[in-house]
């Protein structure tokens, strides 16, 4: 686990404790037990979706930083750029997965399938059955947990709970019908269907259309700085009427990731390994991986270099009666691209102290010819 991680998992659990009595599938649990029975969940939804972050946002120059894991703006200093907004939708999409998928494999008393629809026609030639995973227990227990890290009242506290419930509602917008045939030897004329959880790669790859799609939150900063809270509440339900529930919003333009800033805590694309297009070792390579070099590296006024790197595996692995598996160790050397600065051109010294003796105001004399009169 990460060093950043710890401290993101140990805060969340925290204001949970302190959070108000809530119910939930007709049940009431408050405080230190409700820690306990959802703690482990919430922390491996926490970490699926910091993976996911990872994952897509690999090969671009904001590449899900440590820095960026911290949720909460109760200290004041969190930003609200179109990548945070992304922080914010994985992360309560990753712990509403992993507490819906948790839920539906009995993994938690009073919680099982969602069983509400079951014997209903569900369309022509199918009915509900089966067990649909629970999403609306997966919601609102997210909720509960990540919602919790929110306890302001500004517009950047509202973006984030904005954000929250944008990435709760890509899990439903991603569920997929799965359907199982009955009928005589397989004839399949009637289906019995139920709602099932997709892989999380999928959502991840939903919200990364959605990141690239997201949209600045125009406020009125006339009624933004009278200091009413009246206006200020109206100033923030104006700007949020126009804005769909499932669309990522953010405050402030991004910074320059290519360079390092520090005080934002980014290290800037410098040292970044790409992917060179063309080359035999990016053959499985996306698209926008093959471009990584130029994004990284020459866009952000950075060179490319290239490094020959040994690289140890198993291989040859025989299965031996019985029961083991032995390997051999097998050394690779493969070839990978990294950024690194320009180098810069040098002039010569002696070159310069000719030119400027050049340019003075003596008389410049040319040797004669040996022999000459």
């Amino acid at each position: 686990m990460g060093p950043m991680i710890k401290p993101f998992i140990l805060s969340m659990c925290y204001h949970v404790m302190l959070a108000s009595a809530w119910s939930v599938n007709n049940f009431l649990m408050t405080g230190p037990k409700a820690f306990l029975t959802y703690a482990g969940s919430v922390q491996v939804g926490a970490q699926s979706g910091i993976q996911e972050c990872k994952h897509q946002f690999g090969w671009d120059r904001w590449n899900c930083p440590e820095s960026a894991l911290q949720l909460s703006t109760h200290n004041g200093l969190r930003s609200a750029t179109r990548e945070t907004s992304f922080v914010h939708a994985i992360s309560a999409a990753g712990v509403m997965y992993t507490l819906t998928k948790n839920c539906s494999m009995g993994n938690f008393e009073n919680c099982g399938c969602d069983d509400s629809k079951i014997g209903q026609m569900g369309g022509r030639g199918w009915i509900w059955g089966g067990c649909s995973d629970n999403i609306m227990f997966g919601e609102n227990m997210s909720k509960q947990f990540v919602d919790a890290l929110e306890n302001g009242h500004d517009s950047r506290a509202a973006v984030n709970l904005h954000n929250n419930e944008a990435g709760r509602l890509a899990i439903k917008a991603t569920m997929r019908r799965a359907c199982k045939c009955h009928g005589v030897s397989g004839s399949c004329s009637l289906q019995t269907c139920w709602m099932q959880l997709p892989d999380f790669r999928s959502v991840g790859n939903y919200l990364k259309v959605k990141h690239g799609q997201a949209k600045k939150l125009e406020m009125d900063k006339r009624r933004m700085r009278a200091g009413n809270s009246a206006d200020h509440r109206g100033a923030l339900t104006d700007a949020f009427s126009c804005i769909p529930r499932t669309e990522l919003i953010y405050l402030e333009d991004s910074p320059n990731y290519c360079e390092r800033n520090r005080t934002l805590g980014l290290q800037g694309t410098e040292g970044r390994e790409c992917v060179q297009g063309g080359g035999d070792g990016d053959r499985n390579a996306t698209q926008w991986e093959r471009r990584s070099c130029r994004r990284l590296c020459h866009d952000c006024g950075l060179r490319v270099v290239e490094k020959r790197v040994e690289i140890v595996s198993s291989c040859n692995c025989k299965f031996h009666w019985c029961c083991t598996v032995k390997c051999e160790r097998c050394a690779q050397t493969v070839t990978k691209y990294y950024c690194a600065r320009r180098e810069r051109v040098r002039t010569p010294h002696n070159k310069t102290r000719r030119r400027h003796r050049g340019r003075g105001g003596r008389k410049q004399f040319k040797p004669k010819p040996v022999g000459s009169s």
